[in-house]
């Protein structure tokens, strides 16, 4: 999720009602516009028409393999999970971790909204078991030793409650003990480095990558030129900060272990680190 600071994002999302860290007001590139508001109803949605174009997959495929095998290297030893455990895969896109969290022989599941990543995900790892669900929901209750929510990819939902219901979600799916790591943006980072403009070119298609902050919002316009046909596409992420994904764990029944900067093995750090990655346990009793 580092497309405001110059890199590139792979998942957004946007809620209602949500404020940045508290600390003071607004950065002076995310304040709100006066007079201007998006309706939850213009908004959601996105993600179901753009995950699944061809163009969502040259825009952000190049980060596929090189970035998820550090991810599941990092998680499988901090975890220490034994051949055969259980592992959900929350939002799980094409595949790409469950790939090789299956591979270091734990039984994977994968979930994804998307019917296009699905898809893929089946053809990428098919030593995977993927299925089309909705991360908030239970998928079996009690039947995972760990699950995943990785890159930002909570909250394509019109209502903060319903992030809520994806702890909620992982929580109940976890036999006692098990582990659940959420990565998110580091979102004061994120609005502090905001690139207002980008353009990439990719395998002769165009692209226009315009960011900004709208009331909270931060907000992503894509446009694509490929040959003759152009394309617009739009991706919204509200910038929540770590106390408020903790709360959301706490309420959910977590314990807290650590906080960390990526898949790195260090604290996060409020004003240096790009991600903030969140790792907790079901409590035994």
């Amino acid at each position: 999720m580092r497309w405001f600071c110059g890199y590139v994002l792979q998942r957004t999302l946007h809620l209602r009602g949500m404020c940045l860290p508290a600390a003071g007001s607004f950065p002076r590139n995310c304040q709100p516009v006066p007079g201007r508001y998006i309706r939850a109803s213009q908004a959601m949605g996105w993600f179901k028409h753009w995950f699944g174009t061809r163009y969502y997959a040259l825009l952000y495929g190049h980060r596929d393999v090189a970035d998820a095998r550090s991810w599941t290297d990092a998680i499988l030893a901090r975890w220490s999970l034994p051949h055969g455990a259980r592992l959900l895969d929350l939002a799980c896109g094409r595949g790409r971790h469950a790939r090789f969290f299956a591979e270091a022989g734990l039984e994977v599941v994968g979930v994804d909204i998307s019917e296009a990543s699905i898809a893929e995900a089946r053809m990428a790892a098919p030593q995977a078991r993927f299925v089309v669900h909705d991360m908030r929901q239970v998928l079996e209750p009690e039947a995972f030793d760990a699950a995943c929510c990785l890159f930002t990819s909570l909250g394509y939902f019109e209502d903060f409650e319903d992030d809520r219901a994806v702890f909620r979600a992982a929580f109940a799916a976890l036999r006692p003990g098990g582990r659940f790591v959420v990565d998110f943006m580091n979102s004061a980072l994120v609005i502090r480095d905001l690139v207002p403009e980008e353009r990439l070119r990719k395998e002769g298609v165009d692209f226009t990558l315009r960011r900004s902050c709208r009331d909270q919002v931060l907000v992503k316009c894509i446009s694509v030129r490929d040959g003759d046909d152009e394309h617009h596409f739009e991706e919204r992420v509200q910038a929540l900060a770590p106390d408020q994904l903790e709360e959301m764990a706490r309420a959910a029944g977590f314990v807290i272990e650590d906080r960390t900067d990526g898949p790195e093995p260090l604290p996060f750090d409020p004003e240096m680190s790009q991600r903030f990655v969140l790792w907790m346990r079901k409590p035994f009793t």
